[in-house]
């Protein structure tokens, strides 16, 4: 196909693409072979190439061709033609000059078209908008007409980006730039950007984000520990229309603010507000209880709140949370072992907009904490307390009776659990559709079979390490035909 486009357009040479010298690391000086079917500059000034596109992955290997590095991904998967064992140590970004410009031409002999040439302009768009990133900057590189087609800025509404190896700060930086021609030093069309797992992905790739994108509305960079307060305090307040960022794993981010720029310029007319309704801080171990108290402060609007294994975190910084966002609609403190019925407490206070509650591992919740949950909350979804090893079946049944809306219930390593407990959410919460009771010892067969008569519609029910008789098992499995039933029963089939 590209080679039929080579020779429709005949501008297509051979040659060496050339690295720029603002993104090449001073150590590597590599020639890249060009394919057939892409066109390139020989003999030409380099001050002619005025446009530019980023190579497939964006990255090259510094020190051997025989050797790549992962691609851009739009799935968060790295595609790698070589073992990890090969991988280099060192990459860098590849900018080619646009196919067919710059080029002496040849006189074709024959003009011959292949079927997907045939399609119209739109008709490519559509294709190319199923792309991921990657793949976009190789369609570039085909020929003159496809890389118009793939610069389209309505493609380019989401970058992603991955691999370990990937240089994202030089990624981001090519690629913001290509974008920003048409709209010198802005991206206006950029909304997405998700950079999950770049481990290399610095506050300098950030800092592109923040000046070139001020439409951005989701940021993802997970996993990225080299990034600090610093640069997602720029990216924040240089972004009013931010309302997702997940920041889970970047261990070096305490808090989020806006800078004191901002701040100053902000007071008046928005009261230092942040437009974020989705954050993600899970396994920010540095988070205490002052940053959250900032968060809240800031992040008035916040619906949903990940803040899982912030183990610094305890009941005094739940306070300022149900003080400051009366919004949140969904809040995990898993693992967050400092947490105990003081904090379920304020967390109550966020009465009827709470769906979802994750408080596993919480060990220091009981029944008082649940009854508060279950009194002030009667609209929950989703409830997971997997080993709270406090709660008993006196909180089970406040749970039953207050929140008849109950979908999901986790009360797995709960040793106090039992079918007591069971009945009464079999008669309260006949709308149960996913139940987990793993590793509850005082759990038998009665409690399933009462659960299995009155809720028509459990599709999940796991009973792993309990002790069930294959008989109740058959019983749910009769009852409920839809259900799947994870257990450890070798009677069982």
């Amino acid at each position: 196909m590209g080679a039929n486009n080579g020779k429709q357009y005949g501008s297509e040479g051979k040659g060496s693409s050339s690295i720029s010298s603002d993104i090449s690391s001073s150590t590597d000086h590599t020639p890249t072979k060009a394919p057939k079917n892409v066109a390139t500059t020989e003999g030409v000034d380099s001050s002619t190439r005025t446009l530019s596109t980023p190579s497939p992955g964006l990255i090259l290997p510094s020190k051997s061709s025989s050797l790549s590095s992962p691609a851009l991904s739009s799935n968060g998967h790295e595609t790698n033609s070589s073992s990890s064992s090969s991988a280099p140590a060192e990459t860098v970004a590849v900018v080619h000059p646009q196919p067919g410009t710059h080029t002496r031409s040849r006189p074709s002999k024959a003009h011959h078209h292949a079927p997907i040439d045939l399609l119209p302009d739109h008709s490519l768009l559509q294709i190319f908008s199923h792309l991921p990133t990657n793949q976009l900057c190789r369609c570039a590189r085909v020929c003159r007409r496809w890389y118009n087609l793939a610069w389209d800025p309505r493609l380019w509404g989401t970058v992603r980006l991955t691999g370990e190896l990937l240089h994202a700060d030089r990624a981001i930086r090519v690629l913001t730039h290509r974008l920003c021609q048409d709209t010198p030093n802005v991206c206006l069309t950029l909304e997405t950007v998700v950079v999950n797992g770049c481990k290399r992905l610095t506050d300098r790739g950030l800092h592109v984000v923040a000046q070139c994108c001020p439409e951005l509305r989701r940021l993802e960079v997970a996993g990225c520990y080299n990034i600090s307060n610093e640069a997602v305090f720029e990216v924040v307040s240089r972004c009013p229309n931010l309302e997702h960022l997940n920041l889970s794993g970047c261990s070096k981010v305490t808090c989020i603010s806006l800078t004191q720029e901002a701040s100053l310029q902000l007071s008046t007319l928005h009261g230092q507000q942040i437009s974020i309704h989705y954050l993600d801080m899970t396994d920010c171990f540095s988070l205490e209880d002052e940053g959250l108290r900032t968060i809240a402060a800031h992040c008035p609007r916040l619906t949903h709140l990940y803040l899982r294994r912030c183990t610094r975190l305890t009941d005094e910084a739940l306070r300022h949370l149900a003080l400051h966002c009366p919004s949140i609609r969904e809040l995990s403190l898993s693992d967050c072992r400092l947490v105990g019925d003081f904090g379920l407490r304020e967390v109550a206070r966020l009465e009827g907009c709470l769906r979802y509650l994750s408080v596993a591992h919480c060990t220091r919740i009981t029944d008082v904490g649940m009854r508060y949950v279950a009194r002030y909350c009667p609209r929950l979804r989703y409830l997971n307390a997997r080993g709270c090893e406090g709660l008993t079946d006196h909180g089970l049944s406040h749970l039953a009776r207050s929140c008849p809306k109950l979908k999901s219930l986790d009360v797995g390593k709960c040793p106090l659990v039992s079918d007591s407990g069971l009945e009464q959410l079999a008669m309260y919460c006949q709308g149960l559709r996913r139940v987990s009771l793993r590793a509850c010892e005082s759990v038998t067969g009665r409690g399933l079979k009462a659960l299995a008569a009155n809720c028509c519609e459990l599709q999940l029910l796991n009973v792993q390490d309990c002790e069930v008789s294959p008989e109740a098992l058959r019983f749910v499995r009769r009852h409920c035909r839809r259900c799947v039933i994870e257990h450890t029963n070798p009677a069982f089939y």
